[in-house]
C-alpha cells in the first residue's frame, strides 16, 4: 500500500527553559540552562541538590480549577503542552472528524509526586489506611493522553508509551506510524515527565547517575566534556501535532516541516548502560534513515541523547561516527539536555520539538558548558557538537536520537517541507 505522508502542524510545550515552545527555542539558541537549586523540597539531604525544573507553572491557566487536584504534575503539564499545540495547529474542533484524531503520549514514570503523598499519609495512618479517591488515575502514566481525549473529545487512538527515556520518541513513531497507514488524520503526540521528587531525586542519587556539581548547577550538564559526572534531572512536558499532509492542506494548516523517519532497537546489553560500542544506537539510526529512504549524508543535524554521563556519551559518538564515516565531520550534533536537563520520559518530544525548529529556521542550538581543554581522549572532537553557541546552517534534515533504561532505543527524523 502506498503510505501517507505525515507532517507537523503544532507544537506546544512548558520547559524548564519556558512555559511554551517559542521560549524554550529562544532560550535553546541563547544557552540558557534551566538549573538551579530544587525548589519544590528541601534537598539538601541528598548527594545532589539541584535539577532543572518548571518556573511559574499556574495549571489554571489551561485547567480548570476543580479538574487539576484530580491530576498529579505531569498530567498537568502534558494538558498545557497539548492545549497550546492545538491551539498553534489552528484547528476547528467543530468541524474536524474527532474520530479520526487520536493522542499518543510518552510517559517514563508517571505520577511519582502521588506516589509519595499518598504512601506518606497511609504510613502516617497506618491504623486507620485511607487513600485519596484519584490516587490510582492521577498516578498511572495513561491518564495523561487519557485526559487529553476527554477533553477534546476526541476518539482516535489513545494511550501512552513507556520505554523509560525513550517514551515520547516512541509516541511520535507510533503515531507517525498509524496516519501513515491511514488509521488516524490527527494524533496529538508527545512526552510528559515530573519526578523531581524525593524518590525521583534519591533514586538517581543512589545510582551515582546524576552530576553533584551542587556549587555550579548551570555548568553541571555538560554533555562530551571529559568532566561531566552524570545527568541533570529537568521536568516537563512538549507537544507536536501529527497530521496527515492531505488533510493539512485541506483546512489550509501551516506546516512546520514533515516526518519521514522513526527506527526502534534494543541494546539487549544490560539494565542502565548502553552498550560501549554503540551498537543499538547505530541500529536505531540506521533504522530511522531506512524508513525515511535517505542517506546518511541527507542528515544535517542530530539532536543526540547527549545525557552528559560517562559512558553514554561515548558510546553513542562512537555509534554517530561509525555509521555516518566522513559526514559525521559535516554535520551538526548537539544535546540540548544541556540546557534543559535530562526530561526523562518526556526528552524525545522535547529534543524532537528542537529538530522541527531547526528544519524551520536552519539554525543549530548548542551543547553549552564545553571549555576549552575539556575533552575526553575516547571522544572524536573533529565532529561538530556544536559546543556553546548556536550555529547557523541549512537543516535539510534533522534525527533525534533517545535511549533508555532497559536498553531501549527510539530515532525520529524531520526534514524541510517540499509540497
Amino acid at each position: 500500500m502506498e503510505l501517507k505522508r505525515v507532517v507537523v502542524t503544532g507544537l506546544g510545550a512548558v520547559t524548564p527553559l519556558g512555559l511554551t515552545a517559542e521560549k524554550t527555542w529562544k532560550n535553546m539558541l541563547a544557552g540558557v540552562s534551566g538549573a538551579d537549586t530544587i525548589k519544590q523540597f528541601d534537598a539538601s539531604r541528598y548527594k545532589t541538590t539541584f535539577a532543572c525544573e518548571v518556573k511559574d507553572f499556574d495549571p489554571s491557566v489551561w485547567i480548570d480549577r476543580k479538574e487539576v487536584r484530580k491530576m498529579d504534575k505531569f498530567c498537568q503539564f502534558a494538558m498545557a503542552s497539548a492545549a497550546m499545540a492545538i491551539e498553534d495547529s489552528a484547528m476547528n474542533l467543530d468541524t474536524v472528524d474527532k474520530d479520526r484524531i487520536g493522542v499518543i503520549f510518552g510517559v517514563g514514570i508517571g505520577g511519582l509526586r502521588t506516589m509519595q503523598e499518598e504512601l506518606e499519609y497511609y504510613t502516617e495512618h497506618r491504623d486507620t489506611p485511607k487513600f485519596g479517591p484519584f490516587f490510582i488515575p492521577k498516578m498511572i502514566g495513561d491518564i495523561a493522553p487519557g485526559q487529553i481525549s476527554i477533553k477534546y473529545g476526541f476518539h482516535g487512538p489513545n494511550y501512552a508509551t513507556t520505554s523509560a527515556c525513550a517514551s515520547s520518541s516512541n509516541a511520535l513513531a507510533d503515531a507517525f506510524n498509524l496516519i501513515r497507514l491511514g488509521k488516524a488524520n490527527v494524533i496529538v503526540s508527545g512526552g510528559a515527565e515530573a519526578v523531581i521528587t524525593d524518590p525521583g531525586l534519591g533514586g538517581f542519587c543512589s545510582m551515582h547517575a546524576v552530576s553533584t556539581r551542587n556549587d555550579e548547577p548551570q555548568k553541571a550538564s555538560r554533555p562530551f566534556s571529559a568532566s561531566r559526572d552524570g545527568f541533570v534531572m529537568g521536568e516537563g512536558a512538549s507537544c507536536l501535532i501529527l497530521e496527515e499532509l492531505e488533510h493539512a492542506k485541506a483546512r489550509g494548516a501551516k506546516i512546520y516541516c514533515e516526518m519521514v523517519g522513526a527506527g526502534l532497537s534494543a541494546d539487549a546489553y544490560h539494565i542502565t548502560a548502553s552498550h560501549p560500542e554503540g551498537l543499538g544506537a547505530k541500529l536505531v539510526m540506521s533504522e530511522a534513515l531506512k524508513d525515511a529512504e535517505m542517506k546518511p549524508e541527507d542528515i544535517d543535524y542530530i539532536n543526540v541523547h547527549g545525557t552528559s554521563t560517562p559512558v553514554g556519551d561515548i558510546s553513542e559518538a562512537k555509534a554517530i561516527k561509525d555509521l555516518f564515516g566522513e559526514w559525521a565531520y559535516k554535520l551538526n550534533i548537539s544535546s540540548t539536555k544541556s540546557m534543559t536537563g535530562h526530561l526523562l520520559g518526556a526528552a524525545g518530544a522535547i529534543e524532537a520539538m528542537a529538530c522541527v525548529k531547526a528544519v524551520q529556521e536552519d539554525i543549530v542550538p548548542p551543547t553549552i558548558n564545553h571549555e576549552d581543554g575539556d575533552e575526553d581522549p575516547e571522544i572524536d572532537y573533529k565532529m561538530n557538537f556544536t559546543f556553546n553557541k548556536a550555529q547557523k546552517r541549512t537543516v535539510r534534515a534533522a534525527l533525534s536520537n533517545t535511549f533508555g533504561f532497559g536498553g531501549h532505543n527510539a530515532c525520529v527524523i524531520f526534514k524541510k517541507y517540499a509540497g
